[in-house]
């Protein structure tokens, strides 16, 4: 192999922290600490297979019919769900990124979004990934360095390492105590509910077994430095947790249960979004960029 679907592989590391960054979609393809998964990787030989660690801009989650109205202008984007009639995740996922800055410890990632049918504004997004002693932590910010305001949300799509096995036999915690309800046809929010009573009530730690997962939580508590957690508690007792700021009002978790069978339930996806699935059209969560402003996001993994 001459090239990796994934293309050049960027590789950081601190101490016993190693993760490696990819040139398609600027996404996070592995991050361990002292040789154990701390987000499920993708093969370096394969293409990145449901998001696995992927940036999700300008829109994260999915947009019905791929359609929405801006400034009184109707746009509409490609379908890449198509059985779903949705355009999922973004414009980022499969375009190149380059390597702005590059440290042993640390490498930031650029991608310039032009126009194109369906978002006809120009970013520049740009995310750092840094390993310290709080594990690693990324850091997205996009400029709007077009004429006009623009619609923008942004996410991204690690999984949450179970270890060795299933999630099934994981503990999880997510301190939110409203979810996002859907339609079984399209994964598409149709309101709001309270977790308390529910299966999805997961403010208090509890074994994840074979429940199905592809919701947006919110109501998201924090901790005083404004963080919201999601931890994962593996069979060998070990924490994987997930922190988001407060830029990030929901997280989406997803099992994986619609993966090729060998990689189904093998990791907890733990998407932190700045909005709603489908806020192109609702305006739940979505931030209006106007020309000159940026907008900068963080969230991070580490083990406890």
């Amino acid at each position: 192999m001459t090239v990796a679907p994934s293309g050049e592989q960027f590789e950081i590391s601190a101490g016993g922290q190693r993760a490696v960054i990819v040139e398609v979609g600027g996404g996070v393809r592995e991050y361990e600490v002292d040789g154990r998964a701390v987000l499920h990787p993708y093969p370096p030989g394969e293409m990145c297979d449901g998001a696995h660690g992927a940036p999700l801009i300008p829109w994260p989650n999915r947009l019905a019919d791929g359609r929405y109205s801006f400034d009184g202008v109707e746009h509409q984007l490609p379908l890449s769900e198509p059985s779903r009639r949705n355009a999922s995740h973004g414009l980022l996922r499969w375009r190149p990124w380059r390597a702005l800055e590059r440290e042993a410890d640390r490498v930031v990632m650029g991608a310039r979004l032009h126009p194109s049918p369906g978002y006809p504004f120009t970013l520049d997004v740009s995310i750092a990934y840094t390993l310290g002693e709080s594990g690693l932590s990324v850091c997205t910010t996009a400029l709007n360095i077009g004429e006009q305001a623009c619609p923008y949300g942004a996410g991204q799509h690690p999984y949450l390492a179970p270890g060795e096995g299933l999630i099934d036999d994981c503990v999880l915690e997510l301190p939110a105590r409203t979810r996002l309800v859907t339609d079984d046809e399209r994964e598409l929010p149709t309101g709001r509910e309270a977790v308390e009573g529910t299966a999805f009530d997961f403010r208090r730690p509890r074994r994840l077994g074979d429940l199905r997962l592809d919701s947006g939580f919110t109501d998201l508590e924090r901790d005083a430095a404004g963080l919201a957690c999601c931890r994962l508690t593996r069979a060998d007792g070990s924490t994987v947790e997930l922190w988001a700021d407060e830029r990030y009002a929901f997280i989406q978790l997803y099992s994986a249960d619609t993966l090729a069978a060998p990689r189904r339930r093998r990791g907890l996806a733990a998407e932190p979004m700045t909005c709603a699935p489908n806020a192109f059209r609702s305006g739940d969560g979505l931030v209006r960029l106007e020309p000159g402003a940026s907008l900068s996001s963080s969230w991070g993994v580490r083990i406890l």
